[in-house]
């Protein structure tokens, strides 16, 4: 297992990239924009080239979001594992870039479908992270209820991993939509409790306190510009940091 780096933003050893499904889509909403996945692919294997072992967690809402199905009156249950499946092709989507460019890759899912991905097994995982493969963690937690967002918390501790870095379509933290509110402002570090306190829908309720009970801090950037993952994982002073 790797060691963990010093708390702070001095760079990382181990890291868990938290993705939407909407990242994968770029402008083009409910479908997988190749070009994109490319990108976002070329960025992560650079990561990985500079010697930090990446995991990823990805969402499924640019196919489908089990939540949106529940509001239009489909049982959640069975709404939710909709979405974990969607997971699952984007998570495949992105292991096809990856693999082209010549990166080794373990999908995981925790939605068991032996014929495309390996079962969740925290061990092996860690091992895959180990000898350098980047691993992409598929279908949630594996269970109705909970969000992506809390299956990256969730895999991060379990794989000791130093930080998650949740790439989004902004720079950082704000105190309103600074797509709408002009007068927004941006966060340079959070505490845990600040983001739940205020409702800022860094991540869910749940993911967030997994994160504050394990000192696990959350790094929130905009993916958007290049070369942010890997100023992100060197700990360089971009985004906003939320941490104890």
């Amino acid at each position: 297992m790797s060691k963990k780096s010093a708390p702070g933003r001095k760079g990382y050893r181990r890291v868990l990239l938290k993705l939407s499904g909407e990242a994968l889509a770029g402008n083009n909403l409910h479908r997988i924009d190749e070009k994109v996945v490319q990108a976002i692919a070329k960025a992560v294997y650079d990561v990985r080239k500079s010697g930090v072992e990446v995991a990823l967690v990805i969402g499924g809402g640019n196919i489908y979001r089990g939540a949106d199905g529940a509001r239009m009156g489909m049982d959640r249950v069975s709404s939710d594992y909709m979405g974990m499946l969607a997971t699952l092709i984007n998570a495949l989507a992105l292991q096809n870039a990856l693999e082209k460019l010549g990166a080794y890759t373990r999908v995981q899912s925790a939605i068991e479908l032996s014929k495309v991905a390996e079962p969740y097994i925290r061990r092996k995982a860690m091992r895959h992270l180990e000898k350098g493969r980047i691993v992409i963690f598929a279908g949630g937690t594996g269970n109705p209820y909970f969000t992506t967002d809390t299956a990256a918390a969730l895999r991060a501790i379990e794989m000791g991993a130093d930080a998650i870095l949740k790439a989004t379509n902004v720079d950082g933290i704000y105190s309103a939509d600074p797509r709408k509110d002009p007068k927004a402002k941006k966060f340079k570090s959070l505490t845990f409790l600040d983001a739940i306190n205020r409702r800022l829908k860094v991540m869910d309720t749940t993911a967030l306190t997994l994160c504050m009970e394990n000192h696990l801090p959350i790094l929130v950037f905009d993916l958007r510009q290049p070369g942010n993952i890997l100023k992100a994982v060197k700990g360089e002073p971009i985004g906003t940091i939320v941490r104890n």
